[in-house]
């Protein structure tokens, strides 16, 4: 482990995890990326100290990837901000009726969806990595509207804020629109404390209560999932959220890489999260 300043530049961005300088490089967790057989990056932010672990420094603040599914944090914010969606339980629009939809659909599961894939409600739909869910996902965009997805993209900086130029709304999934694990963490951070501009305190406190999580004695763990191409025709994969212990949050970012793309990066990296967290001495109520 080796301590370093960083520049204020590395936390420039509106996004950004935050102005600390207060970094810890601990690539003695790196073993955990390589047992996997996965290229990746950890950071975990202290927030009662301020302080950053990271492993991977290089990947954790320069490199940009796709979100894939984790920009269902954003679009869930601007569906619910914006009357889209009512809340957690209003229902997402059908993958096999493009532009249908029109108004809230509450669950009670009418006659939406099909026998084999029925109607997910925005928290089942946020908590499914199916390929169903990402096209439910992807008729949500459509409803909100591009011109409100880029509106929103631009104000809060979010990534290298591209959608291209076509009419697809697929730009989170093909590689058009790269965040850094940075602006992950600092999105998380913003929206546990209310924090992300021009955002309700409701529609934060909506898209906060769908996170998958772990209610345990000891701690809280709350997290999303994501996996998606990238163009040089690796996959990449995200874990980010949260882990209370005494009612303190730690917020935390995982991203991996492999050129396999059979290998279930969710999956992987769930269970490198789970294993770093347990080395930093969680999941026992002691924090």
């Amino acid at each position: 482990m080796s301590r370093v300043v960083l520049a204020a530049a590395v936390f420039s961005l509106f996004l950004s995890a935050c102005s600390s300088n207060n970094v810890t490089v601990d690539n003695s967790l790196q073993p955990y990326f390589d047992s996997a057989g996965v290229k990746g990056s950890f950071a975990l932010f202290d927030n009662g100290h301020g302080d950053f672990r990271i492993c991977n420094l290089t990947r954790y603040r320069d490199s940009l990837y796709p979100p894939g599914a984790t920009f269902d944090i954003l679009q869930s914010l601007i569906a619910v901000q914006t009357g889209v969606l009512k809340d957690e339980n209003s229902l997402l629009p059908p993958a096999n009726m493009p532009g249908s939809g029109v108004g809230v659909r509450i669950a009670g599961r009418p006659d939406t969806g099909s026998k084999a894939h029925p109607a997910l409600t925005l928290k089942e739909g946020f908590q499914d990595s199916s390929a169903f869910a990402r096209d439910e996902f992807r008729e949500l965009a459509g409803q909100i509207g591009r011109d409100t997805l880029k509106r929103w993209i631009d104000s809060l900086q979010y990534g290298n804020k591209k959608m291209g130029e076509t009419a697809d709304l697929d730009f989170w999934q093909d590689g058009t629109l790269r965040i850094n694990a940075d602006q992950q963490l600092g999105l998380l951070k913003k929206l546990y404390f209310n924090q992300v501009p021009s955002f309700f305190n409701r529609t934060q406190e909506i898209v906060r209560g769908i996170f998958a999580t772990e209610n345990k004695s000891s701690f809280r763990l709350s997290y999303k999932l994501a996996q998606t191409g990238m163009t040089n025709g690796h996959e990449v994969g995200w874990v980010m959220g949260w882990i209370e212990e005494n009612k303190h949050p730690y917020f935390f970012v995982v991203n991996l890489e492999s050129a396999d793309p059979a290998k279930d990066l969710r999956r992987t990296g769930l269970d490198i999260t789970r294993k770093i967290l347990q080395k930093l001495g969680f999941f026992e109520g002691l924090k």
